[in-house]
């Protein structure tokens, strides 16, 4: 449910745009909430499943979920949605680290790999189904049954859950670090806030800058608890093996590459390039069907050759995606604009996935696996909400810069041009003003895909760069065997 949430909220954001008339903070929030929430709390499920039992916290994750997905289908404008969408992430937070913990307790280590190559597996064939059923659902029906897909799967789980996944918990009694969860959560939403709104509000404005305050100074006081706190979110011990505190530097660098692009390649295809909401689904089959295919295979290179070959391969190969996808312009065919730049990037994403998730959690001893599936997923999550919102910032910036020179170029009246900038905030999705002449209208729908495309442009190389410093942690931190485990 998790993976396909995140595809199929993806692929429904320019219908959420257009049915709310949002802009696009109002869109970005539509993902940031889920993932902040997501981000911060993980960390505090990985630890629950761990006290209280991994299989009950996954269920009581599973219901939260379901229940707030019924309240993203049914919300009735943009701010309930993105309320249900907090309420979402929570659930994920106690569902997703209960996964990955379950199945790192139930196999031993010389198996754990293809055992977590096979569940990669998995949720690349729901990650696949996702877009393709979400994108047909908004174009037939509507966006809130991208949401209401969610519940009969939750039915479904929970049964299985509780027949077939034995009980398991930590053997040592241990407390909920209610104080770090708080911290995180304040730290991480006043930078998100700060940055998200610096967009519509400017950088000096109070709140902007208040919430930048705030923000930092909760992840710093973050940090100073986690050192001193019984019972740490966060143990800081996990860190001092070399191999987790590089994986989880990889992590973040790959996976804020990872995060804009699938939050603005959909909306590249739907209200540039003119794709449907089912043909942009099914646009980004070929990654997931790379990953599903070989995702077993992967999951054992780290058996065969250890973990620091694929892991500055995978991120090598996945910068060159990315660089490909800086270059298509508008109306370019599928198959030679963007399928060969999928291709590669699903390549280099199937070499690292599987070895880099192996690695994290081989890294640990059994009984904090918890932790270290929360804190990994944790750092994966937060890299996308923070390049969301910092590349965000970008993107508009870019997008706002050459569409203002394109307009330039036209002899409009004040209003006309003042209407026009005003909602550059929405991207590709601005309304322009009534009482257009034909070729004005004409204009600048061109003028705006083109600035579209060259925003797209430059955060798909700084994606690239993002990918390459990756394997270069690869390179200078994951040693060619394991390092004692924390």
């Amino acid at each position: 449910m998790a993976f396909i949430d995140g595809t199929v909220v993806n692929v429904a954001l320019p219908a959420i745009q257009a049915s709310f008339h949002a802009t696009v903070v109002d869109v970005q929030w539509v993902v940031e909430s889920y993932g902040l929430f997501l981000g911060a709390l993980i960390l505090v499920g990985g630890s629950l499943g761990d006290l209280f039992g991994r299989r009950m916290i996954f269920v009581a994750g599973v219901l939260v979920f379901a229940g707030a997905s019924a309240a993203c289908g049914f919300a009735s404008n943009i701010h309930p949605l993105i309320a249900a969408r907090s309420v979402q992430g929570v659930g994920a937070a106690l569902m997703v680290p209960g996964s990955l913990a379950i199945i790192s307790t139930s196999f031993d280590e010389k198996s754990r790999g293809q055992a977590i190559g096979t569940w990669s597996g998995f949720t690349a064939i729901t990650t696949a189904v996702g877009p393709v059923l979400g994108g047909w659902l908004v174009e037939h029906a509507s966006w809130r049954w991208a949401f209401f897909i969610n519940l009969p799967i939750a039915a479904s789980v929970i049964v299985i859950s509780l027949l077939q996944i034995p009980e398991s918990r930590r053997l040592a009694l241990g407390r909920i670090d209610w104080i770090g969860a708080l911290l995180a959560i304040l730290g991480l939403g006043g930078l998100v806030y700060g940055l998200l709104e610096s967009a519509d509000l400017g950088w000096v404005n109070r709140m902007v800058l208040g919430s930048l305050i705030l923000g930092f100074g909760g992840l710093v006081a973050f940090v100073f608890v986690e050192a001193r706190v019984a019972s740490p979110m966060v143990p800081l011990i996990l860190f001092r093996s070399r191999t987790f505190t590089g994986a989880n530097l990889l992590t973040l660098l790959l996976y804020a590459a990872i995060g804009i692009f699938f939050f603005l390649f959909p909306l590249n295809l739907i209200q540039v390039q003119g794709y449907t909401p089912t043909a942009a689904g099914s646009a980004i089959l070929p990654l997931i069907g790379l990953m599903f295919v070989l995702s077993r295979w992967a999951g054992r290179l780290v058996d065969r050759y250890g973990a620091r070959g694929p892991l500055i391969i995978g991120p090598l190969i996945a910068a060159a995606g990315f660089g490909l996808f800086a270059v298509p312009s508008i109306g370019g065919s599928y198959w030679k604009a963007f399928f060969p730049a999928i291709l590669i990037l699903g390549s280099g994403m199937t070499v690292t996935v599987a070895p880099l998730t192996t690695v994290v959690m081989n890294s640990v001893k059994e009984d904090r696996v918890g932790a270290a599936s929360g804190i990994n997923n944790a750092v994966a999550r937060v890299a996308g909400v923070l390049a969301i919102a910092v590349l965000g910032i970008v993107m508009v910036k870019a997008f706002s810069f050459r569409l203002d020179r394109s307009l330039a170029g036209l002899s409009l009246s004040p209003s006309i041009l003042h209407e026009v900038q005003a909602s550059e905030i929405k991207l590709a999705g601005l309304q322009l003003p009534a009482g257009l002449d034909p070729a004005a209208d004409t204009a600048i729908k061109k003028f705006v895909s083109e600035a579209f495309v060259y925003g797209f442009r430059i955060v798909m190389s700084i994606c690239a760069s993002l990918s390459l410093a990756s394997a270069a942690v690869a390179l200078l931190m994951i040693p060619h065997n394991h390092d004692p485990r924390a």
